[in-house]
């Protein structure tokens, strides 16, 4: 039987062997991160990607992560570590339904979260992650917004720019949306000294009783900033553990035991091993037509964002 130590030290090796970087989002479990060169969120690991030295990427998440992999890095090969792992979220939404809604919606500026295909976002025109929406809406000359596809993201941005006109795709996350404004109350009562951190993919009336909503990184970056001691997680469960090594002088709970991921919960050490094996992994492909269209409307996050 082979320990997870010995494993790891099979990857690590193997990786600086065939040239591979490997890329660790926020939700995988830590015993990946500890292998990973990078972890982060899915538009970080893009551009850590674009950097990084090596002609290999392994993206440790879902398939839409890698493709955006793929579109700022279109010369290297790119691995998805599990070609199960998909994003409910960015299956909800095609690129026939942005143009649809483009349509029904003239004048109206697109705006797409990043979890999305990169087919539908050769149809946007602006991508943005739920840590630099505020800002880059805030920054666009248009009035009108059209957001897709999380809504509960969207009202949540809506409520910061009050001056906008915004509307909205019915779409989000399950994982998030299965969290309930009752599991906050008995986790509060649960833990009363404790601090509740949700993410805005969270419905609204949920993140109303949060103490702070925010993206998952500024969700750890709070919680290990904070002189608060207790903290009650409202994100995908692995962030509770991640935050458990990187804080051991604080208490982390989950706010929800619906609060998993099941597609981030695919992708395990041993995909992680095949890939930089080189027996297993999914190599990502997109049209380099795909691959223009969509890098625009990054470009533009880049510009607004600074």
């Amino acid at each position: 039987m082979t320990t997870t130590r010995e494993l790891q030290d099979r990857i690590l090796e193997l990786k600086k062997k065939n040239d591979v970087c490997i890329l660790a989002h926020a939700y995988q479990s830590h015993d990946i991160w500890e292998v990973a060169d990078y972890v982060g969120d899915s538009y970080g690991l893009s551009v850590q990607a674009s950097k990084a030295p090596q002609k290999t990427v392994l993206m440790a998440g879902v398939r839409f992560m890698a493709e955006t992999c793929k579109i700022l890095s279109p010369d290297k090969k790119v691995l998805l570590a599990n070609s199960m792992a998909g994003c409910p979220m960015a299956q909800e939404m095609d690129k026939d339904a942005v143009l649809r809604m483009k349509e029904e919606n003239p004048g109206f500026a697109t705006v797409a979260y990043i979890n999305t295909t990169a087919s539908l976002k050769t149809a946007v025109d602006v991508i943005v992650t739920s840590s630099s929406a505020v800002k880059i809406i805030r920054n666009m000359p248009e009035k009108d917004i059209l957001f897709i596809p999380d809504c509960n993201l969207g009202r949540w941005v809506a409520d910061q720019i009050p001056e906008k006109n915004f509307r909205f795709f019915n779409g989000g996350c399950p994982t998030h949306l299965r969290i309930t404004p009752l599991e906050v109350a008995q986790a509060r009562a649960a833990h009363p000294g404790a601090l509740v951190l949700v993410h805005p993919e969270c419905r609204p009336e949920v993140t109303e009783l949060s103490d702070y909503a925010g993206s998952t990184t500024g969700i750890m970056k709070y919680a290990k900033e904070s002189d608060a001691k207790e903290f009650i997680i409202g994100t995908e469960s692995s962030i509770v553990q991640h935050l458990q090594f990187e804080c051991p002088d604080k208490k982390f709970w989950l706010l929800s035991k619906q609060c998993v991921c099941h597609n981030m919960k695919m992708t395990t050490l041993v995909d992680i091993y095949n890939a930089v094996a080189g027996i297993g992994g999914e190599e990502i492909f997109l049209s380099d037509e795909v691959i223009e269209a969509s890098r625009k409307p990054i470009d533009r996050m880049i510009e607004l964002g600074g």
